[in-house]
């Protein structure tokens, strides 16, 4: 596939063999899996879909010598979300025409994303906005803004028609 540019320049067409969908199970990643489905179909490429268990989960109980951490310990989480992936993967992928993948990791998502990207030679990540903003963006951050600086692949972030945008 080529495409041609103004002034008749050819570029080559743009190749798809490994697409990333983060997702955090929530309707808003859902709306964003459409898109990585409709890609990974129309490319012949492998789907990933990855959930990040967040490291920042435990809290102190106090600070100091003998703090303690609140939740439930690391593992239980980990095996709680690869049950959820199932889930998600059979309810929503089955019958693909395309190879889907699996992957749940634990970490700060905006790191295990792009180093599972790096790692899978992703060529696209598919991933939904909540589109936050004002102090709910400064104190929760933007996983998908990170994404988008730091990824070494294009980025197609999602953003869910029903949300309200709210100017900055």
């Amino acid at each position: 596939m080529t495409g041609d540019l103004p002034g008749g320049t050819q570029t080559p067409g743009i190749e798809l063999h490994q697409i990333l969908y983060p997702t955090d199970f929530s309707d808003l990643s859902l709306y964003a899996l459409r898109y990585a489905c409709d890609f990974a179909r129309s490319h012949g490429a492998a789907l990933h879909c990855l959930h990040v268990v967040d490291e920042a989960y435990q809290y102190l109980a106090t600070m100091g010598p003998d703090s303690i951490t609140i939740g439930p310990p690391p593992d239980d989480l980990v095996e709680a979300a690869w049950s959820q992936m199932s889930d998600f993967v059979t309810r929503h992928l089955s019958g693909m025409p395309f190879p889907v993948k699996s992957a749940v990791m634990i970490g700060r998502p905006f790191m295990e994303i792009i180093r599972y990207a790096r790692e899978q030679k992703i060529d696209m990540i598919v991933i939904a906005t909540h589109g936050r903003t004002g102090l709910k963006h400064v104190l929760l951050g933007s996983v998908a803004e990170k994404v988008v600086r730091k990824a070494p692949c294009p980025v197609l972030t999602i953003r869910h028609p029903g949300q309200a945008f709210v100017m900055p």
